[in-house]
């Protein structure tokens, strides 16, 4: 007799499956079994399936299938198709232990155990006449284990001589098991998901809110008690009608356009969305109702559910409606007073700007703000965002000149995880945090090409993929763009795409210099005095005469950021409650001199041109400035900068009065 130690082996790990003996399986026999895990087929008949593959390929040889139980203790008899009944019956529900049989022993162990002799394995005392009556000698074994390590059940095999399994034996014993353990992990998986949409079911009836659960493409699977008390129809009348009829008849008239829009392009992505409409109960009156959607993953991160609930808000909307009513003669004369936030001034040229902010605002249209460095493009920006309709939502600024041009693509449109060197995990772009909003392209022209074409298919498709990526992203974004640079010449010297230059130019707006705004300075000087006053504790009364005219003489190449630095740099000096600056800071660069020497004629000559029109204009009106009858009107220009010229050019109006 061989020895017992001798005629058990333990294996450390299972054997990975043999490709060789794969094949000689008939592709007939595996999509078979294939074919029952994937249908709701009941799971025993799957595992007597697989068990019949097996014995099929495996001549002289019978199989069987335990499942252990949920107490982890027992196992329970699967498939056996062969077997002898007597012997089903007597190892069903066996105790599973280091010394029970080879099944027992492999699903206590977790590993392969194969006994060569039952009859001279003191392990089988309770089968071995049972197992010797249908002439079985040899008995391999392996766990079933599942993909997080748990041991689901065991397969078995046994052989009428006696002996050791061989290597394509031990493979195909590791092969079967892999397949019983995919069917029982589907079957268990499909069983729990069952479980809890039924308690799901039960669950849902008792929300206050209304709850509806949808299919990925949004087909109707079950709705809420709550729901259909308030619609007054029954699960099956709503089902038997489409889900555009039902939108149709119970969606208020007025919000009926916006809401299948907002519903159509939440159900093409895969986040959660919310969205307000008027529901009509069976009543026939409407109530506000505020809808939430959630989608339910699968592993591969595809929609599988959606999950919605309606929550009533209808008082909610009728207090917002009393408050919008009681503030709206507030609201007026705030916005008339100060009309654009920070954007300080009144002068013709700026209002202008204003006018066409105010215009493009309320649409969806892209704009290209250009102006020199320092004007407050980032300021018209947010103005437009602010009265548009999505005022709400977020402003997302990017400063493109800020980002390396190696990163500017993952910046805007994120990227995968592993896309590139230290991509660690996946992260969202601006675009798609802005999302729903406006995004702020600040130095549109220094994006580089590669990145442009991103772009431009951005703005035509409303659609990317992030970086390292292969999935279309939809977003519905607002592309405000701004630049310093002249970009129509960037095309033609080929460093920007022309298609792209047309699709953000579709509404230029083009910020004046301050330079061009000089009657603006006075304003713009009183609102940063206020401000860094306030900031550093101190009492500014008054501005000083020879300041205020050394701030209109100057040609301020840096804009309002350098009046700004300037004024904050002199409230920090300031000791007294009279502002005024060092003339020193104010000075041109030796670039300006060598250009103002060499205009210097021009410009004289100009300016004597200019104050004999204005002595004449003032000769006419009798030394009167403001007033239809006033000199500024006569010249066809503000008062403001009537006034400011003649002090620039040294002009005394009184000498023109009659007495």
């Amino acid at each position: 007799m061989t020895d017992a130690k001798s005629s058990i082996v333990v294996l450390d790990q299972a054997c990975a499956t043999s490709p060789a003996r794969t094949q000689t399986l008939s592709s007939e026999g595996v999509l078979d079994a294939l074919k029952m895990i994937l249908t709701d087929a009941p799971l025993n008949d799957v595992l007597h399936s697989v068990a019949l593959l097996i014995e099929a390929h495996s001549e002289g040889m019978l199989c069987t299938i335990y499942l252990l139980d949920e107490d982890g203790l027992r196992l329970r008899f699967a498939a056996g198709p062969n077997l002898p009944d007597a012997y089903r019956v007597a190892t069903d529900s066996v105790n599973i232990g280091p010394e029970v049989g080879s099944c027992g022993a492999a699903a206590y162990l977790r590993k392969p155990v194969f006994v060569a002799d039952v009859l001279a394995h003191p392990h089988f005392a309770s089968f071995r006449d049972l197992l010797l009556q249908a002439g079985l000698r040899a008995v391999w074994s392996s766990p079933i284990i599942s993909h997080d390590g748990k041991v689901l059940g065991t397969f078995g095999m046994y052989c009428r001589e006696v002996r050791h399994p061989g290597t394509d034996e031990i493979q195909l014993i590791d092969y079967a098991s892999r397949i019983a353990g995919i069917a029982i992990e589907r079957k268990r998986a499909e069983e729990k998901l069952r479980q809890d949409e039924r308690e799901l079911r039960q669950l849902i009836d008792f929300l206050p809110q209304h709850v509806v659960v949808m299919d990925k493409d949004g087909t109707l699977l079950l709705v809420n008690k709550r729901l259909l008390d308030y619609l007054g129809f029954t699960l099956e009348q709503m089902k038997a009608s489409g889900i555009d009829e039902r939108i149709r008849r119970d969606v208020h008239p007025d919000d009926l356009e916006r809401f299948e829009k907002q519903l159509s392009t939440g159900l093409s992505k895969r986040r959660p969305f919310e969205m307000e409409k008027r529901l009509r109960g069976k009543d026939g009156r409407y109530r506000w109702f505020l809808i939430r959607c959630n989608p339910l993953l699968n592993e591969n991160g595809d929609v599988v559910r959606w999950f919605g609930t309606g929550t009533d808000i209808e008082d909610h909307k009728q207090a917002e409606n009393r408050l919008r009513n009681e503030n709206v003669a507030l609201r007026e004369e705030i916005e008339h007073s100060s009309m654009f936030e920070e954007i300080v001034g009144s002068s013709e040229a700026l209002r202008r700007v204003l006018g066409q902010v105010a215009k493009v605002a309320p649409t969806d249209s892209t704009v290209l703000i250009s102006g020199e460095t320092g004007t407050g493009k980032e300021l018209i920006a947010r103005a437009i965002h602010s009265r548009s309709n999505r005022s709400t939502r977020a402003f997302i600024r990017v400063n493109c000149a800020a980002i390396s041009p190696s990163l500017i693509a993952s910046e805007l449109f994120g990227h995968e995880r592993g896309s590139f060197t230290g991509a660690h995990q996946r992260r969202l772009g601006r675009f798609e945090s802005a999302d729903g909003g406006t995004i702020f392209l600040d130095e549109v022209g220094e994006i580089p090409p590669e990145t442009q074409v991103a772009l431009l298919r951005v703005l035509q498709e409303h659609e990317f993929e992030r970086v390292g990526g292969n999935q279309t992203v939809p977003v519905d974004v607002r592309v405000l763009a701004a630049t310093n640079k002249d970009l129509r010449a960037a095309v033609a010297d080929g460093t920007f795409r022309q298609d792209l230059f047309y699709r953000l130019n579709v509404f230029p707006l083009q910020v004046p210099a301050l330079r061009d705004r000089v009657d603006d300075i006075p304003l713009l000087v009183e609102y940063l005095l206020d401000r860094y006053a306030k900031k550093a504790g101190k009492r500014i009364r008054s501005v000083s005469k020879d300041t205020l005219d050394l701030f209109q003489g100057y040609d301020w190449p840096g804009n309002i950021r350098e009046l700004q630095n300037v004024v904050e740099r002199a409230v920090v000096l300031c000791e007294g409650e009279i502002f005024c600056v060092d003339p020193s800071w104010l000075t041109p660069s030796p670039t300006s001199r060598n250009s103002i020497a060499q205009t210097t004629s021009l410009v004289a000559d100009l300016a004597e041109r200019e104050k004999a029109v204005i002595e004449s204009a003032l000769r006419e009106a009798e030394g009167l400035i403001s007033g239809p009858t006033g000199a500024a009107a006569r010249l066809g220009i503000p008062r403001q900068t009537l006034e400011s010229k003649i002090r620039k050019l040294g002009i005394n109006r009184h000498r023109f009065r009659t007495s």
